[in-house]
């Protein structure tokens, strides 16, 4: 599948996701991706805020390191 049509099909479904389902690796990767419009380098599970969250290590276009912060419950960005 395109990264665009994926990315696309990404969002629509974080936008129509109820917040009980979980969100997998390769969704918060293409959230993170499509929020930093960077590449990304690596996802792991963490924790924040007592809620369990997906980890990505993205680099921006102009080359900063930034982590997202991806709660796994709804698939949006923190």
């Amino acid at each position: 599948m395109h990264l665009a049509r994926k990315l696309i099909l990404t969002a629509a479904l974080a936008a129509v996701l109820p917040a009980w389902a979980d969100v997998s690796r390769d969704d918060a990767a293409a959230i993170a991706q499509r929020v930093s419009q960077g590449r990304v380098l690596a996802v792991e599970r963490s924790e924040a805020g007592n809620r369990p969250v997906w980890r990505v290590k993205v680099v921006t276009p102009a080359g900063d390191v930034r982590v997202v912060l991806i709660d796994m419950a709804t698939g949006r960005p923190l």
